[in-house]
């Protein structure tokens, strides 16, 4: 095969159709700019799950004066339920770590973070005593959970993970969203390839009629059509990786360089190592089935 042939068709191609492919790199340019974009909210919404989940403590509420709850009907938690709870949390295998605050703690915490108008109205001996607990797998939370809800002494053990679930249900939605609109532009991208292809082989019918008469394979004629479609969407992926590897390392680079900013977000590690792989591959892949699929209809040889 004629290396130089098939590629000096290719750029024939491209030049005769300039307008065409300059639109295939801009649909494609945008549709893996989504794709990307999409990965990169999944893998920041894991991160955010493993690390905010092993920052939430099971909190073990204590029986108080005013209590109403079934465990707690001699009114507030005494000595050797306090002991026995303490001694049960300490012993699990589930527990890594066991924080006794009592209600004067409660009450500082309170003040710190509450209102002035609620802290006016609250005393330190209307806030429950409590055990805060971290766990050493945080997603057997339900276990301690159960475990603890019915031992005398323990008035309430709130899931505290329902606090990230509206959160995580919001992210998650972006992620569907990202990815809902790039399948609508890989769409709209597969239609533009197949469009660009089918009229380069209008156009140039009479040069592949001759080709077959002359012997020329099928391969060797439909291989300057593929690589047409690749090497635009390829173009595109070089460009929406580049836009997506700036907004990571301007955007989302300058809120985690804060000092005041805790917690981790994704990094132009992970858009070199694993948003940029598949946006390539997935921009190829799309040109070969575009172009082969248009060509098998429409370039009859």
């Amino acid at each position: 095969m004629r290396l130089g042939f098939v590629v000096s068709e290719m750029f024939i191609g491209l030049r005769r159709n300039l307008s065409m492919t300059v639109s295939v790199v801009l649909v494609t340019m945008v549709s893996l700019f989504f794709f990307g974009a999409g990965l990169l909210v999944q893998q920041q919404v894991s991160i955010l799950k493993g690390d905010w989940y092993d920052r939430v403590q099971v909190s073990v509420f204590l029986c108080g004066e005013e209590s109403l709850a079934q465990n707690c009907p001699e009114g507030a938690v005494t000595a050797a339920q306090r002991d026995a709870i303490r001694t049960q949390l300490t012993t699990s295998p589930l527990v890594a770590q066991v924080f006794y605050e009592s209600q004067a703690d409660a009450y500082e915490n309170f003040r710190e973070t509450a209102d002035e108008s609620l802290v006016a109205n609250i005393t330190a001996d209307q806030l429950p005593e409590s055990f805060r607990v971290r766990l050493t797998d945080p997603e057997r939370y339900e276990e301690i959970r159960a475990q603890m809800l019915g031992v005398p002494g323990v008035e309430d053990v709130p899931d505290d993970r329902k606090v990230l679930g509206p959160l995580f249900s919001a992210l998650d939605a972006a992620t569907l969203v990202a990815l809902g609109l790039a399948a609508l532009m890989l769409v709209c991208t597969v239609l533009l390839v197949s469009t660009t292809i089918r009229l380069t082989a209008f156009s140039r019918r009479r040069e592949t009629s001759i080709m077959r008469l002359v012997g020329a394979s099928r391969l060797l004629i439909q291989l300057p059509f593929v690589l047409e479609g690749v090497v635009a969407t390829l173009l595109g992926a070089a460009l929406a990786s580049g836009a997506l590897w700036a907004l990571v390392e301007y955007g989302l680079g300058r809120v985690g360089d804060r000092p005041d900013f805790t917690t981790r977000l994704v990094g132009t590690q992970e858009v070199l190592t694993q948003a940029m792989p598949l946006m390539f591959a997935v921009g190829f892949l799309l040109a070969v089935v575009a172009s082969l699929i248009s060509l098998r209809r429409w370039l009859r040889i």
